[in-house]
């Protein structure tokens, strides 16, 4: 068996009014290469961009790597790193026995992705000057201010019409 390829990965996400329109950004080096990845969504939320953007890096590869993923969003980080997110998943999507978690379709693909490689989640202080993190910033902020932004159909299917309803 060979040695994995390494990939160092940063991610951000951004949500204009939180819940409204979002995008993420990706910024992925392995050696002398360099992919940047962005899209949008007309309405979602922050947290949902967060974690959009580390499946989006990982569906990026095509083949099992050694993962570096840097992420400014501890809500994502510590729900990888400390196991919460597959918690969630052994209890039938519950936080506990009285609150869902949020965002389990995205979570069931982010587990699936990071079941494949050898991923080491690391957060990044956002906004600190890290360049790297500045520009996924602004690739998910650009990409949140697109236009014809596509449904993120999960989303509005479960809250849309509420968030819609507020924001007029």
């Amino acid at each position: 068996m060979s040695e994995l390829s390494h990939v160092t990965v940063y991610t951000d996400g951004s949500a204009i009014g939180n819940p409204g329109p979002g995008g993420y950004g990706v910024v992925m080096l392995s050696g002398d290469h360099r992919r940047e990845l962005s899209g949008g969504f007309r309405l979602t939320t922050n947290n949902r961009m967060e974690i959009l953007a580390c499946i989006v890096a990982l569906e990026a590869l095509n083949r099992p790597c050694r993962i570096t993923l840097h992420s400014d969003s501890r809500y994502v980080v510590d729900a990888v790193s400390k196991g919460w997110a597959r918690k969630w998943r052994s209890n039938g999507w519950m936080r506990n026995k009285r609150e869902r978690a949020l965002n389990p379709d995205l979570w069931e693909r982010l587990l699936d992705l990071v079941a494949e490689h050898d991923v080491e989640f690391r957060w990044v202080p956002g906004h600190a000057g890290v360049a790297e993190n500045e520009r996924a910033d602004r690739l998910a902020v650009t990409a949140a201010q697109g236009s014809s932004l596509p449904t993120d159909e999960a989303y509005e299917a479960e809250n849309g019409r509420q968030s819609l309803g507020a924001r007029r």
